[in-house]
């Protein structure tokens, strides 16, 4: 008998676009059929699982969870999570705070939105942060900023490269100033390593967005991006209402940031593996460290 709810479209396009529960590996979705939000197309949750979450029909890379992320690109068993208790309080009280995040973190299955760890990929250490748009679409809040800021205390300290996935609705206002802060406290953590030499690699997937953009995920050496992620400080209809003017087609899309200089690659998920031990190759030292050439 088929789920009641396979047809039941999203109440919000950034909260639901075919995530999947997390896991230790992918796992088969609730539901039967997943809607393509591009073409619209019905697609059937295992066929869309062989396909890595992208869509056959028209190519759209639908959101998927940290761990599923980490599941496809990283070698088997190398994944090492770091920082996995640490979870965020309602220190400024904010109405209805606590209950949102234990909502979150049952629907997600995370503690909260990124996941940290050590990884190889074809052999290559690196130190890995991974957001995840199941848990407030990624927003960033003080324990994303102190768990990603330890990512890269500790790639400088074992001179690992750094390898990061982005996703996310900007600050986390239930804790005001502080979400904000943790721009600056990541973007120091990135110098310090940046200053030993350390190699830093972002992959901006959809939607990555305010402080986020404006702080670490635009700090990379090399920047990536998945087809179609829209990156953005303001989101589009924001800019439209303060300007009063049409934008043009596809803008802020990962395609017109790589034509205007913005990304220095948009690479597909099923290359992304491949792309990046060639990255790493490429960036290994005689000594066995990772660096800018």
């Amino acid at each position: 008998m088929l789920n009641g709810n396979i047809f039941k479209k999203a109440l919000n396009s950034l909260e639901e676009t075919g995530i999947l529960r997390p896991g230790a590996k992918p796992q088969t979705p609730d539901r039967l059929y997943i809607k393509c939000d591009a073409c619209k197309a019905m697609l059937l949750a295992d066929e869309l699982r062989e396909h890595l979450y992208v869509c056959p029909k028209c190519g759209a890379h639908m959101r998927i969870s940290a761990r599923d992320r980490i599941h496809m690109l990283f070698d088997e068993g190398s994944f090492q999570e770091w920082d996995a208790d640490l979870l965020a309080t309602d220190f400024l009280h904010f109405p209805g705070y606590p209950e949102k995040l234990a909502e979150y973190r049952e629907k997600s299955g995370e503690k909260d939105g990124v996941v940290t760890g050590l990884a190889s990929i074809g052999g290559h250490p690196c130190a890995i942060f991974v957001m995840d748009p199941g848990f407030m679409i990624g927003s960033m809040g003080t324990v994303i900023g102190e768990k990603i800021t330890r990512v890269f205390e500790r790639a400088a300290q074992q001179k690992l490269p750094v390898i990061g996935f982005t996703v996310s609705g900007g600050a986390r206002m239930q804790e005001g100033t502080t979400s904000l802060m943790q721009m600056a406290k990541v973007s120091g953590a990135v110098k310090r390593h940046s200053d030993q030499g350390g190699l830093y690699i972002a992959v901006l997937t959809d939607p990555t967005s305010g402080g986020v953009t404006a702080s670490f995920a635009m700090e990379a050496d090399v920047l990536m991006a998945e087809p179609g992620a829209l990156i953005a400080f303001a989101g589009p209809r924001v800019i439209e209402q303060t300007i009063h003017k049409k934008l043009p087609a596809g803008f802020q899309r990962a395609e017109f940031l790589l034509e205007h200089g913005f990304l220095d690659k948009i690479v597909t998920r099923d290359r992304l593996r491949v792309t990046l031990k060639r990255l790493l190759g490429y960036h290994r030292q005689e000594d066995g460290s990772y660096g800018r050439l």
